[in-house]
């Protein structure tokens, strides 16, 4: 008989959702695009369009997981915070809080892959999830710590108009004329991820890198902000009405979707500049997301058949990690590179199916044993 979980246990919903996310990450998604990329099925051409991120004005399917990864961080917030204030106090709460978002800095710095290079030309300091994580942690514990509900609400809609201002009034929507491109370019300098050295010595920024980091971390904040907000309601409708709770998310969910291609009329729906329409945009779906694993879950108590979804989920920084940082194709090589002759064009497919799965054998071990990555 399935049982909803109480409202004192982990949230089961999360670790299982963030499992989801990771799992796309670290495995389906890569596997998926080798092998769709050698079958040459036209059929799987709109399903591949989903699995890459869109160039520029737009949404795909896979411009949500790192929205996702923002606002899961958020979700988790109101139950560590109220949980470590107890067992610490503030100080104790402000330390961790710093710790997390060093650590968080330093390790998106080795996952970008320049950190470990040491060479001083590519170290880029800004250009990374797990750094748009840290940034958006920070904005948003400083707002739960010293804020109510309602001045955060208000601190989070702030976030957005202020980054909309100089986008709007400073520049333009192009991926050479926009704001953050411009404070990017003027603080992070040769520092920033995508620039080039020429034969010369002489650096130059690359046309083709349109990612933005520093002004949308306002953004960052809000999307991890929206998070705080399912986790409030979560917490407390938990103890009183899960149905209500599940009503509240999904139309919230419904209701930020629709803001957000309201605005979109004015300032465009684009993830690599972390837009204000875009931060609604995704963080409507993922309100509808987290009200449909929270519905699924721990309403009804449906969890069979998606527990493994928590050997990602609960250790989703160290599946990041080691699915961005280690290479384990060839230690699958060095057992299977026999196989080649008889897979033939297929044999990569193998290669990226074997590293991945590698990735999970360690997970699952992780898991077992119940060590998880904390930061």
């Amino acid at each position: 008989m399935n049982t909803p979980t109480s409202p004192t246990s982990r949230l089961s919903s999360l670790d299982v959702l963030r499992g989801f996310d990771l799992f796309l990450l670290v495995f389906f998604q890569p596997v998926l695009v080798s092998l769709g990329s050698r079958l040459q099925l036209p059929w799987m051409d709109s399903i591949l369009y989903q699995f890459d991120h869109e160039v520029w004005v737009g949404f795909r399917f896979w411009d949500l997981v790192m929205p996702l990864f923002l606002f899961m961080t958020g979700v988790s917030m109101p139950f560590s915070f109220a949980k470590f204030a107890q067992q610490g106090g503030r100080k104790a709460l402000y330390r961790k809080i710093l710790r997390r978002f060093l650590i968080l800095w330093v390790l998106g710095m080795v996952v970008q892959g320049n950190l470990l290079g040491l060479d001083p030309k590519h170290l880029y300091l800004y250009s990374n999830t797990l750094q748009s994580i840290a940034a958006g942690y920070l904005i948003s514990a400083l707002l739960l710590l010293h804020c109510n509900l309602r001045t955060q609400v208000v601190a989070t809609l702030l976030l957005l108009v202020v980054y909309w201002v100089p986008m709007t009034f400073c520049g333009d929507f192009t991926p050479e004329g926009n704001f953050c491109e411009l404070v990017d370019r003027t603080l992070l300098g040769r520092f920033r991820d995508g620039v080039y050295w020429d034969e010369a010595g002489n650096w130059h920024f690359s046309p083709s890198y349109t990612y933005t980091w520093i002004w949308s971390s306002l953004t960052f904040g809000a999307t991890v902000m929206l998070g705080t907000f399912a986790g409030q309601l979560i917490r407390m409708g938990s103890k009183h009405d899960r149905r209500k709770v599940v009503i509240q998310l999904l139309g919230i969910g419904v209701v930020l979707i629709a803001a957000a291609l309201l605005w979109s009329l004015q300032m465009p729906i684009i993830k690599r500049l972390w837009t204000s329409s875009m931060t609604l945009f995704a963080g409507g779906c993922c309100f509808l997301l987290m009200g449909l694993f929270y519905y699924w879950i721990d309403y009804k108590g449906h969890i069979r058949g998606l527990e493994w979804l928590k050997i990602y989920g609960m250790n989703s920084i160290t599946a990041y990690l080691l699915g961005e940082v280690i290479n384990f194709r060839s230690v699958a090589a060095s057992f299977s590179y026999g196989l080649e002759q008889y897979l033939g064009r297929f044999y990569p497919t193998w290669l990226t199916f074997m590293n991945f799965l590698i990735l999970f054998f360690i997970l699952r071990w992780m898991y077992r044993h119940k060590l998880f990555l904390k930061i």
